[in-house]
């Protein structure tokens, strides 16, 4: 199950909705599932980010400000989430979910299989921040499917091809996933031993999902991040 959260997880966002719930079915506690979840994760998506940086996809002046913007997004979603209830966001989700699945199947819209030349203008620039910034609430305020939505918004917005798109994410979630295990290990809710286990599962998948974004017909992405859609759409539905 870590292997295939990695190989979701580095093609399409959205691993976690698979992990999360196989630590729970192992019988850890909540939080410590989540410590643990964070703890494997955050080494597949440094792998991942690693191979993204090292091919030259990674753009510094985008990259840099729009992790402090998805940090920002992120601290102001987790005050909402004192102010606004989880059945409001779920109901406003149910409208989301459809909208992005539209927006993926399109293909005037969504375009995979074309190396979209991406060119940095303020436009473009404030497109990414903003896209970093709201969905970084969103990660803050729920988080499920948060790699998925940045991966869809900087492909259908910012107009990045699908290996840039995947690539800012990784950098995205990479920092916020660090951010987040620093506070579960301040508080001992990392179970290591399975953790590392995990890791080097989550670490093939993620080698191998990114590989194919790399070298392959990067085709495979929209069929991936309907499937992680749909899982987020039955989470909501079963209540989970």
């Amino acid at each position: 199950m870590l292997f295939l959260a990695g190989f979701v997880d580095s093609i399409a966002g959205g691993g976690g909705l698979i992990s999360l719930p196989a630590y729970l079915f192992a019988g850890l506690p909540i939080h410590t599932a989540i410590g643990t979840n964070k703890f494997s994760s955050a080494f597949g998506t440094g792998l991942s980010t690693f191979r993204y940086i090292k091919e030259k996809l990674v753009i510094v002046k985008i990259a840099v400000p729009s992790v402090a913007f998805g940090f920002l997004g992120s601290a102001i979603g987790a005050r909402l989430s004192l102010l606004v209830t989880e059945e409001i966001l779920k109901s406003l989700l149910l409208v989301v979910l459809p909208v992005a699945a539209f927006c993926v199947l399109n293909r005037k819209i969504f375009k995979t299989n074309e190396e979209i030349e991406f060119k940095v203008t303020a436009k473009t620039f404030l497109i990414v921040m903003c896209a970093a910034l709201i969905i970084g609430m969103y990660d803050g305020l729920y988080g499920p499917g948060t790699g998925t939505f940045l991966i869809i918004a900087f492909t259908v917005f910012a107009r990045m091809n699908i290996r840039q798109a995947n690539a800012h994410t990784k950098v995205i979630n990479f920092t916020t996933n660090i951010a987040a295990l620093t506070v579960y290990l301040i508080h001992g809710q990392v179970m290591f031993a399975l953790g590392l286990a995990a890791a080097a599962s989550n670490m093939l998948g993620n080698y191998i999902g990114s590989g194919l974004v790399l070298k392959s017909d990067p085709k495979i992405v929209k069929p991936l991040i309907i499937f992680v859609l749909a899982l987020l759409l039955v989470k909501i539905v079963m209540g989970g």
